[in-house]
């Protein structure tokens, strides 16, 4: 039989699962639309991860800035109640004439940093969203990354690097720099690239990178990898994983991978999404963020100006064609399984207390918070699919009564898609000495959350 047991009162650490957030964009210029803003604002996260496109045409011209596109974006996400981390991921055609993602050097670097620390200016001092940036988008595939720059040498993307947190700096003394938002984090540039930073002492404030992975242990590992790069850097960047999800199902263009709605109601989403965040916060990572928040459309004309004709085919292939659908809502504001895995998180209370599983098929996270006790249960594993009756031993609680409320996150829709609530399973007064024991019903795949809470 599958037993938790948690401690109420060994408590392990500070939970803050805000530390999980969520990643958006890349794909179009449209705003979060007043439902995504008030979702998103009811997860209350802290840093939502973001790209700066040049689909937003910010520099037109020689000494022209036009903020009308970016302006609505970014005030958008403002609502929110989040802080923003943004990817400079633009290219204004005036600077880089040619349209080749192997060409990362502007025809003027001077330039190229007065656009920099104009961006910096607008949205870091005087709208003062964005507290981290970002330089570069999956610079090791570049355009089959969404992104126009392939910097695939250490040096070049040193030198780049440098070259765009200098006005950073000047801009926002305050602003956290980091990079280099890797697809695949064994590759070089990372490597060399921490390596530079330590020899030189360029700030590095975080190491970035990505990871679209439906196996959760995989997660924690690469966290585990990034910890070792980055062990003699001082001071010691903040681990991220700025854009992560399951592998999606149409990750190509094979008649057998699925991309059909259907698929995005599937409760392993939800699952994958839970388990990959326990391992990532047992691994020690310092911020995560899923993508993504809103799937969208994808508008060829947005990247035909600074995109080869066939990193244009293939953004609108995954995005229009055989589109990913990992957004907590779909491009028509539907909310999806993994928007409640986030409402689960935001809820477990302040304080992490003791709990464990003896079934490795069932991972676990316990919280406290003045009003009672909340569990997270995951049941998924890649070896074995099967449901689960997992009894859950609280101790050391504090006698009286309580009332028990159990959610679940299944195959079957248990939500209120309107007011973006789960619905209760189970809901009960109950009464509990100090230790206390109740039961739930686990199916494979699923993701249930426990609260006991004060009366």
């Amino acid at each position: 039989m599958t037993t938790i047991k948690v401690d109420t009162q060994t408590v392990t650490g500070r939970l803050e699962s805000w530390r999980h957030s969520v990643g958006h964009g890349g794909i179009n210029s449209l705003p979060l639309p007043d439902r995504v803003v008030a979702g998103t604002a009811k997860l209350q996260p802290r840093l939502i991860r973001i790209f700066i496109q040049e689909f937003f045409s910010i520099y037109p011209g020689h000494d022209r800035f036009d903020w009308r596109r970016l302006d609505p974006y970014m005030d958008a996400l403002a609502r929110t109640g989040a802080k923003i981390i943004a990817a400079i991921t633009i290219k204004p055609r005036v600077l880089y004439p040619e349209i080749d993602h192997g060409i990362w050097q502007p025809n003027d670097v001077h330039e190229w940093q007065v656009v920099i620390g104009e961006l910096v200016r607008r949205y870091s001092v005087v709208k003062p969203i964005v507290t981290h940036w970002e330089v570069g988008n999956e610079i090791d595939i570049g355009e089959a990354g969404g992104s126009p720059y392939l910097i695939q040498d250490p040096q070049d993307y040193a030198e780049y690097y440098a070259m765009t947190i200098q006005p950073i700096l000047e801009a926002f003394p305050q602003a956290k720099v980091g990079g280099p938002a890797m697809a695949t984090m064994h590759s070089e540039p990372l490597p060399g690239f921490v390596k530079h930073c330590r020899q030189t002492n360029t700030q590095l404030d975080f190491l970035s990178w990505h990871l679209y992975h439906s196996d959760p242990g995989r997660h924690g590992y690469l966290t585990r990898i990034a910890r070792l790069l980055a062990a003699d850097s001082s001071p010691q960047p903040e681990l991220m994983v700025t854009e992560w999800s399951k592998l999606p199902s149409a990750w190509n263009r094979d008649e057998n991978s699925n991309s059909v709605e259907d698929r995005a109601f599937d409760p392993r989403r939800a699952a994958v999404t839970a388990a990959s965040i326990i391992e990532m916060r047992q691994a020690g990572l310092d911020w995560s963020f899923y993508y993504h928040l809103w799937d969208q459309v994808c508008y060829g004309e947005d990247f035909t100006p600074n995109f080869s004709a066939a990193g244009v085919a293939n953004m609108l292939h995954h995005w229009n064609e055989a589109p990913h659908r990992l957004g907590l809502f779909g491009v028509g504001e539907e909310v999806r399984p993994q928007y409640f895995v986030y409402l689960m998180l935001s809820r477990l209370g302040e304080k992490q207390v003791a709990a464990s599983s003896n079934d490795v098929g069932v991972r676990v996270l316990a919280g406290r918070s003045p009003s009672g006790v909340s569990v997270m249960a995951v049941n998924h594993s890649l070896d074995e699919q099967r449901d689960r009756v997992v009894t859950l031993h609280f101790s050391n609680l504090p006698p009286g009564v309580k009332q028990l409320t159990v959610t679940r996150i299944d195959g079957e829709k248990r939500w209120n898609g309107a007011e973006l609530e789960l619905l209760p399973v189970e809901q009960r007064e109950t009464y509990t000495q100090a230790d206390y024991a109740c039961q739930v019903w686990l199916p494979a795949n699923s993701v249930a959350m426990v609260v006991l809470s004060n009366q």
